[in-house]
């Protein structure tokens, strides 16, 4: 049986700021299709491969290899500042700024671009609202938004920082559901960091767990077993 195709590798890398490391020995690969969760303590290194993952960060040691980010075609859903849950646009203006880095020097939006905008838009469920502005949204409308337009950005591969941060219940399990619709029925992988080990453990295929180096890496079922885990949930069953 063939395997799917890498999206990302990482072989023994060490990422950190002004050469002193703060994330040391990581190594992994993971395949179209997975649904990676990165998890650990704060400052434990989530951030800072995420960072590297977007080409923000160069490796202090190793390689990463992440064809993707390398041809400009990542979908990133970041955390919201206050001051971007307040911007000014409309839903579509948003969702169709998710093409920008493919545009080139081309200032206007193609059809097929269009075309693809308003089909994301259906796929996550705010078709209806793509002539409202964007801050007179809910929280949980806008993270929507956000994910159509990272999905504009890529076929292929989403990162996505802390996505449910600030939502209420209703909109956290609806936005754990359309992220995992988008993983299973567009094949796209993600890759999201999360301090929700129980979602994590709900919807991903596979866990990194992080504590300045790598803690554990593998499928989500054996991280449930693993040693990392019970560490980290101080015992609690999941």
């Amino acid at each position: 049986m063939n395997e799917s195709p890498i999206v990302l590798a990482c072989e023994d890398v060490t990422l950190g700021y002004e050469h002193k490391p703060l994330l040391e020995h990581l190594t992994l690969t993971v395949r179209a299709g997975d649904y990676l969760c990165i998890v650990g303590e704060n400052g434990s290194g989530k951030s800072t491969l995420l960072r590297s993952l977007l080409g923000l960060l160069s490796p202090l040691a190793g390689k990463i290899d992440c064809p993707a980010q390398r041809e400009g075609r990542l979908g990133y859903l970041p955390q919201q500042t206050p001051t971007q849950r307040d911007f000014p646009a409309t839903v579509t203006e948003v969702v169709l700024s998710g093409f920008a880095n493919k545009r080139g020097l081309h200032f206007f939006y193609s059809a097929a671009e269009k075309s693809a905008a308003l089909m994301n838009m259906g796929k996550l469920g705010v078709l209806e609202l793509q002539n409202r502005c964007y801050r007179e949204l809910s929280g949980g409308q806008q993270q929507r938004v956000l994910l159509a337009r990272a999905l504009c950005a890529t076929r292929k591969l989403l990162l996505l920082d802390e996505p449910v941060t600030g939502l209420d219940p209703v909109a956290t399990g609806e936005l754990y559901n359309l992220i995992k619709l988008v993983n299973l029925c567009s094949d796209i992988t993600v890759i999201m960091v999360t301090h929700d080990i129980d979602a994590a453990l709900r919807y991903a295929t596979h866990v990194l767990h992080l504590g300045h180096q790598q803690l554990f890496y593998g499928t989500a079922a054996d991280y449930k077993q693993s040693d990392a885990a019970r560490r980290f949930l101080g015992g609690r069953k999941v």
